[in-house]
């Protein structure tokens, strides 16, 4: 896990601005920064160091080429036995391996990687590129200027103050972006392959295209050919369990791979559970976990369950509060953290769990994924429902209602679903890969990133890993969703493997305080907000005051809040503390 940022095309790319645009990521990469440059490109690596903490040091250079990476490729032991490369290898870097693959078969290298990975491979064959993983677990950001092309791992080392228009409204009617935020900045978008000519990139879907991942297998895994009374096939759910565990224990092992102290996030749920679960079977020591609760009246608290958990597992639980303190100090940190926004309210707990593990972790392992390749989500099951028993499709509902000028954020997420279906898929199949191309990378992974990011930690998720969504993804639809439950595979995995989750309880949803927080400086809101500059272009100001001012649209407080504090500190310039003062009328 690292900072990347590089200039492409210019005949002697200055240093000095290279050097510049890695310093505003030096906090991704903590442990130092390295600069170097060569005919036609400057590169910087900000490093965080996981794997060969003295050799691993980038920009690498091996078989000619050069490669800068962020993330991890994990399988790069197997690359390493399967291609013979030992010998020929100079250091234990995850990336290296790459270089010698590529000097052997060109960009078909990128289709054997495994892992979250955004890079740049400058090759000795005179082609360079730009890569990042299938499902966009680690960014890339590029911007065109003249005769060269900028990188970086996030928008704030290549873009001005301007922001689009209607990326904000798609940010707080989606809670995320799905057109590109900053103007002349755009995302390498997740499994996209950029070959880079005289300093302009050709984009195409790579090798490695979430797309393509899902469409590697059967559709159905039928695994006997008779039928039960009840129409399910003898023993296939019993053999569906044997390769579920195999190919989830394969994942976590891989993602396990460090020569630094690793744990996870536990919420108790059954996705957080399931890796714990793993964890615990694959390490002799007690492995551990960090759970944060909210102190709020009424707050949904997860640290009961998630001890439970611990207990039953033998893990090293350590559990962290959040309380209407901490949301006033984190809530600018978050929105300066989130160059590119998202209004997801999870943000909070994750930056609080990532300072919290700081020091004694630089790794940790979470369940992001876990619900858009087996089904989880509630407007899943709603989809498969006929209208008359209360079915309608998987969209997002719509958010700040009469508060928004008219805009098409829906529009913009619809044309994308139908961008991610395939004709072969199921309702509930497409209904997955859209939320895999929208939601997952723009929301769930962004956050992630940065919040860890901002403290140091590498964040790995082990179900958006190559194999499991291969076999998740293909599962029949009986496997994912019945009755009132979803990811009812996975449920009975763990019934059988970790009980004390309580796998079939109903689910209670993720919500954090925000609104009881919010309460008590509604009047002062209400006053600043409705002038806002960077509300005033998306939102109607009579609107805006009355959501501060009533009590029938609490929900969208958070959301006009959040963007109000990122626009002062990401367009306008101010420091964090200044930031919130501004929203809150106390300048």
């Amino acid at each position: 896990m690292c900072g990347i940022a590089g200039i492409l095309g210019a005949d002697q790319p200055p240093e000095q601005a290279v050097r510049e645009m890695i310093e505003r990521l030096q906090h991704r990469g903590p442990d130092g920064i390295r600069v170097e440059s060569g005919p036609g490109w400057a590169v910087a690596h900000a490093r965080l160091s996981i794997i060969d903490l003295e050799g691993g040091w980038q920009p690498l250079h091996a078989a000619g080429s050069t490669i800068i990476g962020n993330g991890e490729i994990y399988n790069y032991i197997e690359l390493i036995e399967e291609f013979g490369l030992k010998d020929q290898l100079k250091t234990g870097s995850d990336f290296e391996p790459l270089l010698h693959l590529y000097a052997r078969e060109g960009e078909k290298a990128f289709s054997r990687l495994r892992g979250m990975y955004a890079f740049c491979l400058i090759g000795g064959d005179g082609r360079t590129w730009l890569v990042r993983d299938p499902f966009g677990i680690k960014p890339l950001y590029v911007r065109q200027e003249r005769d060269e092309l900028r990188f970086a791992s996030e928008t704030r080392s290549l873009s001005g103050r301007r922001v689009r228009p209607e990326a904000i409204n798609e940010v707080l009617e989606l809670n995320y972006s799905i057109h590109d935020i900053q103007e002349h900045v755009r995302r390498i978008e997740p499994g996209e392959v950029a070959q880079v000519f005289d300093g302009r990139a050709t984009l195409r879907p790579g090798y490695g295209h979430a797309k393509a991942e899902l469409s590697s297998v059967p559709r159905e895994r039928r695994i006997l050919p008779w039928l039960s009374p009840t129409g399910e096939y003898v023993g296939e759910v019993a053999h569906a369990l044997v390769q579920l565990d195999a190919v989830l224990e394969d994942s976590v092992r891989v993602h396990q791979r460090s020569d630094v102290p690793y744990g996870l996030f536990l919420s108790g749920g059954i996705d957080s559970s399931t890796i714990a679960t793993l964890m615990s079977r694959l390490n002799e020591r007690p492995v551990t976990a960090f759970t944060c609760g909210f102190d709020a009246p009424g707050a949904r608290d997860e640290r009961a369950a998630a001890e439970r958990v611990a207990k039953a597992l033998n893990l090293d639980w350590r559990e962290t509060a959040f309380g209407e303190e901490d949301f006033w100090h984190i809530l600018p940190e978050v929105a300066w953290c989130l160059d590119d926004p998202t209004t997801d309210y999870a943000t909070l707990p994750t930056w609080k769990l990532a300072e919290a593990a700081k020091g004694t972790l630089t790794v940790v392992l979470s369940g992001e994924g876990g619900d858009e390749l087996f089904a989880g989500y509630g407007r899943y099951r709603r989809a498969l429902r006929p209208r008359w028993l209360g079915g309608r499709p998987a969209a997002p509902q719509p958010a700040l209602v009469g508060v928004l000028k008219p805009n098409s954020a829906l529009l913009q997420w619809s044309y994308r679903e139908k961008a991610a279906a395939q004709p072969w898929m199921s309702p509930l199949q497409r209904a997955q890969a859209a939320d895999i191309a929208t939601w997952l990378p723009n929301d769930l992974l962004l956050k992630l990133d940065r919040t860890l990011m901002a403290h140091g930690l590498e964040g790995r998720t082990p179900f958006l890993d190559r194999e499991v969504a291969a076999f998740a993804f293909h599962l029949p639809d009986r496997m994912k969703v019945r009755g009132r439950y979803g990811k009812w595979l996975l449920r009975k995995w763990l019934e059988r493997h970790c009980p004390a989750a309580e796998p079939w309880a109903k689910k209670k949803g993720f919500t954090v305080p925000v609104a009881a927080w919010i309460a008590p400086r509604a009047a002062d809101l209400a006053r600043t907000l409705p002038s806002h500059e960077g509300l005033n272009q998306v939102c109607d100001p009579d609107a805006v005051r009355a959501v501060f001012e009533g009590d029938e649209a609490v929900s969208a407080r958070w959301p006009l809040l959040f963007y109000a504090v990122w626009f002062n500190i990401h367009v306008l310039g101010m420091d964090r503390a200044q930031a919130l003062r501004a929203v809150l009328g106390t300048v």
